[in-house]
């Protein structure tokens, strides 16, 4: 695992992990070249961003994976799919320069102008409306350029609307939640959590609603699993290492070794039947996470332009578009048709690599079917969704 400040969990599957006490920083994920841009301080009525930036990169110019790159690893149908379908993204505090760095993103890599202008882009605060706008923070900037750009590389036809809660505390992230299903939004992407149990399963359990959530960027942490990717009614996005080459794919995938998962003290839903786990399992799907093997991402408030950025950040956002590219949100339940037969053929089986140390093996070891640190794997195509 990246870093030194981890704590793994080698214990009995329900049998729990070791949770941070209240007021206890959870681990940080952090090497010589990243930084954790919302660093977690233990804050038990807070949630806190997952991207992971690196700090040894020039601004000048793009680094990272660009849309070409994820659409091709992904094989997704990027450039015919996704019209007239909107991709909802909550994050707390306000991002200035959102529109304009969307712009700049899209233009780069000779994507469609999305903005408020075409009706493409809205940006709300947490009751729906254009005004006012939260506080701006300087971390979360930085984790909405990331999703809006991951949403745009996925699925450059939809439409995309960011919902900007009050502040980062578990009542406004969960009243954004329920105002984006309030304003009719089918697909909901969650790019942060928290792990002292402060969220309430209501604001994420909307039938007819996709509402994802990152499974989190601390490794293996047995029942530890944050908010609000361990509710059954949320899909659960954990994190992988894509680097170039190999197989038919010409693309390879391994366990990123900070991707979160583990066995919840939730009830198992009736539609996951791995038997390792008395609870519920997370992740259900994984993308690319390794800051190492980073994306390309655009930020002018609270970075210098261009940077290469990582975290199970990336995954909610992009799977959330893969949805979008899909088109049929509204008929799907959760994560159900990921565990169906037949739709494993839809995904890259995700079979090497680990996230920490545990017992059965498949929750933090990346195995054939389904595993806890990318669940079923990472998208081919759209069939699985």
């Amino acid at each position: 695992m990246l870093g030194a400040a981890f704590l793994l969990c080698a214990c009995e599957s329900g049998a729990g992990g070791v949770s941070p006490a209240a007021g206890k920083a959870w681990p940080l994920v952090s090497t010589a070249n990243t930084r954790q841009v919302c660093p977690h301080l233990g804050d038990p009525d807070r949630a806190y961003c997952e991207a992971i930036v690196r700090t040894d990169l020039p601004s000048q110019s793009p680094s990272g994976y660009t849309p070409s790159d994820l659409q091709a690893a992904y094989n997704l149908p990027s450039t015919t799919n996704g019209a007239g379908q909107t991709v909802t993204l909550i994050d707390a505090f306000d991002d200035p320069e959102a529109e304009s760095d969307l712009f700049i993103y899209r233009n780069e890599f000779g994507l469609p102008v999305c903005s408020t202008l075409n009706h493409c882009f809205k940006k709300l605060n947490q009751k729906g409306k254009k005004h006012p706008l939260p506080p701006p923070d300087s971390d979360w900037a930085t984790e909405i350029s990331l999703d809006i750009d991951m949403v745009s590389a996925a699925c450059p036809n939809c439409n995309i609307t960011l919902i900007e809660a009050e502040d980062s505390k578990w009542g406004s992230l969960g009243r954004a939640n329920n105002e984006a299903v309030r304003l009719g939004g089918h697909i909901v992407s969650n790019s942060w959590g928290g792990s002292n149990r402060g969220a309430n399963p209501a604001d994420y359990d909307h039938p007819g609603v996709i509402i994802l959530a990152s499974g989190g960027d601390s490794g293996y942490y047995g029942r530890a699993i944050q908010e609000p990717a361990q509710f059954p009614t949320v899909v659960a996005v954990g994190g992988t290492t894509l680097t170039r080459g190999g197989g038919s794919r010409g693309w390879t995938e391994t366990v990123w070794g900070d991707s979160g998962s583990g066995c919840s003290h939730l009830a198992k839903p009736p539609w996951q039947t791995d038997t390792g786990c008395k609870h519920r399992t997370a992740n259900d799907i994984a993308a690319i996470g390794d800051p190492q093997t980073g994306v390309a991402v655009y930020d002018s408030y609270s970075q210098s332009g261009w940077i290469e950025l990582g975290g199970t950040s990336v995954g909610s956002p992009l799977n959330a578009a893969v949805f979008a590219l899909a088109g049929n949100a509204a008929q799907l339940d959760a994560a159900q048709s990921f565990y169906q037969p037949g739709n494993q053929q839809y995904l890259y089986d995700v079979t090497n690599g680990s996230n920490g140390s545990c017992s059965p093996a498949y929750l933090c070891t990346g195995e054939t079917g389904y595993d806890g640190p990318t669940g079923w794997g990472t998208p081919n195509g759209i069939g699985a969704y």
